[in-house]
């Protein structure tokens, strides 16, 4: 059974309801700025943000959040147990390309390892959760829920001899391209923005997401979970596992998320 059954309740419409600020902004004229990274920055990020770390600070105040566009200190971070890590607005780029990529990540960590992660697509109203040892599990819905039991369990699948490999859409590069010819060059391409990846495999849609481009912790943590808990794996180019706030950067190391049958 799953542990705290009314916390995932309360992440999940946390997620939906984040979802549904951005999807006030979305097919309109988009006004974009740029970070110091000169990554993309809207008034939908910073809408979906604020609307996240309010609720959750109003579930439990003594949890800390870390956020992508409510960064804290690593002096602060370093001593934290348990956190909630989040990305309001993963895939800024598909968000403004009206591709409907784009994806609300929550995830709870703990002693630097996701137990929950939840991840709501907004524009294709689906939403992915997932708690440790309880399973993966998906739903349509754009409205708030009173209960996840209409959830169904997922899990990956490995459904043909052609491997499918997943990239990023806005992300891709030669490293990509080389390592699918060295490994599996007879391999079915596909293309996704966001964290939307992890949750293609998890469902069995695809079978292995190789990233050489740089990603931080917020963008992976709660697909992380979903996939783990559906069967699948995220590990680091030498086989380790992705541990989180262990150092002062959030980047993460490059990594290959797959459905642990390749």
């Amino acid at each position: 059974m799953i542990e705290n059954k009314k916390l995932l309740l309360d992440i999940c419409n946390i997620a939906i309801l984040a979802g549904d600020e951005i999807l006030h902004f979305y097919n309109k004229d988009i006004e974009v700025t740029h970070k110091d990274d000169s990554s993309p920055l809207t008034k939908a990020d910073l809408a979906s943000n604020k609307i996240i770390i309010d609720l959750l600070n109003s579930l439990d105040s003594d949890i800390p959040i870390l956020s992508e566009e409510s960064l804290v200190d690593w002096n602060t971070r370093k001593n934290w147990s348990k956190y909630w890590l989040v990305d309001p607005l993963d895939g800024t780029k598909e968000f403004i390309k009206n591709n409907g990529e784009f994806t609300v990540n929550i995830a709870l960590i703990e002693n630097n390892n996701p137990i929950l992660g939840v991840i709501f697509v907004p524009a294709k109203s689906t939403l992915y959760f997932a708690q440790k040892e309880y399973g993966s599990f998906s739903l349509h819905t754009s409205v708030k829920l009173n209960s996840l039991d209409e959830a169904k369990k997922i899990t990956v699948t490995k459904q043909s001899n052609i491997v499918r490999v997943i990239g990023s859409r806005s992300h891709s590069n030669n490293t990509f391209t080389n390592w699918i010819n060295e490994k599996f060059p007879n391999a079915e391409i596909v293309q996704s923005g966001s964290s939307l990846k992890f949750c293609l495999i998890a469902k069995g849609e695809v079978d292995i997401y190789p990233r050489f481009g740089p990603t931080s912790e917020w963008d992976i943590a709660a697909g992380h979970i979903i996939l783990n808990e559906a069967g699948g794996k995220v590990l680091t180019l030498d086989n380790k596992e992705i541990i989180y706030n262990e150092k002062e950067s959030v980047l993460n190391p490059e990594f290959i998320a797959s459905n642990n049958t390749i």
